[in-house]
């Protein structure tokens, strides 16, 4: 078995302030992924034991960021999708293993106005070509922030949302290329129909205490890894961030 946790900290400096070593120590997963840790190396000096980390960070300071926490000896690590158009803001760390590719990513955000809405569909495109060719090797699990609400049971108000980014009919449409081509959203192969969970609630407006949020945060794995999903859920009970961890488990 393999358990996966994935998280969007919005700035993992502050949620080290707010208890990130024992909720990291409780969820006691094999491999730790988080995104938007808004760090440039060597601001911050964090280690587990038992854990190699690695990090991507974006040219940018106080901006974007991955990382990865394994318990699990890496074949070897990429950062990046060595495309130079993306390559900059740090959104993209793969670890190959033995068995499979471990894709821990910080989808680009349309913005207000969808003034990069048009860059995030050039972003999609030559990511699910990466992913492609890394699953025509091995089975492939991609998690992270997606930034986008799939289907309207993934948000709390999709029809006062629709065409907001995040759930713009172009990217739900991308989300939906990429299952296509052979991925499986891994919380809905489990919970089809659950309603009212969410791992993302805008800080304004009491959003989390009303839970009025979006699924954004996911566990995408390839059709190869089918048979080895064991279980997939949602943290909501875990806070610190304006996002909460999603996990998988593998066999």
């Amino acid at each position: 078995m393999y358990k996966f946790i994935s998280w969007n900290v919005n700035g993992l400096r502050a949620v080290c302030g707010k208890g990130f070593a024992d909720i990291f120590t409780e969820l006691d997963a094999d491999f730790f992924c988080l995104q938007e840790t808004k760090l440039q190396e060597g601001q911050i000096d964090l280690e587990f034991l038992g854990y190699r980390s690695f990090w991507n960070y974006a040219d940018k300071k106080g901006y974007s960021g991955t990382a990865i926490f394994t318990r699990h000896e890496p074949v070897s690590v990429t950062y990046g999708i060595g495309i130079d158009e993306h390559d900059h803001e740090g959104r993209v760390i793969t670890l190959e293993m033995e068995e499979f590719f471990l894709v821990c990513v910080y989808t680009p955000n349309a913005q207000d106005g969808l003034k990069r809405l048009e860059y995030r569909m050039r972003w999609e495109d030559d990511f699910r070509e990466y992913l492609k060719k890394l699953s025509a090797i091995k089975g492939v699990i991609v998690c992270g922030d997606l930034n986008v609400a799939h289907k309207e049971i993934d948000l709390k108000n999709p029809k006062s949302n629709r065409m907001n980014p995040g759930f713009t009919d172009e990217e739900r449409g991308q989300f939906t290329n990429l299952l296509d081509a052979g991925f499986i959203d891994t919380f809905r192969y489990f919970h089809p129909d659950q309603t009212d969970i969410y791992s993302w609630w805008s800080y304004r407006f009491q959003a989390r205490q009303k839970n009025i949020g979006w699924r954004i945060d996911y566990f995408v794995a390839s059709e190869n890894l089918k048979d080895r999903l064991e279980s997939a859920r949602i943290h909501t009970e875990i806070y610190g961030s304006d996002h909460c961890p999603v996990e998988l488990i593998i066999r």
